[in-house]
């Protein structure tokens, strides 16, 4: 799996960067959000916890997928700005069901 960064935005307002990407993945199923949080995380240098995958959509056809993420400045900023979902698809956040458990 490779990943190549297409466009790279600071949004000074919200405190983050926001990162369009491609992903090759050769042989492969369409790669899974921790993984993607990974490497995105090294290829950028900064911590998993503070990446963000929105989406990633895979291309029609031929083995590779585009995504959008968002680096923010602090996990707070993160946990204030992001919605509810994204943050439990991130593991960011326990889902209800999880909480329900503990």
């Amino acid at each position: 799996m490779e990943i190549e960064v297409l466009d790279r935005r600071e949004n000074r307002l919200l405190n983050r960067i926001e990162v369009r990407f491609n992903i090759l993945h050769e042989g492969e199923k369409t790669p899974e959000r921790d993984l993607v949080r990974d490497n995105l995380a090294k290829l950028l240098k900064v911590k998993k916890d503070l990446v963000v995958i929105d989406h990633i959509k895979p291309k029609y056809g031929i083995q590779q997928s585009a995504g959008y993420a968002k680096v923010y400045k602090s996990i707070e900023d993160a946990l204030r700005i992001e919605r509810e979902h994204i943050l439990r698809r991130n593991k960011l956040k326990e889902g209800k069901e999880n909480a329900e458990s503990k």
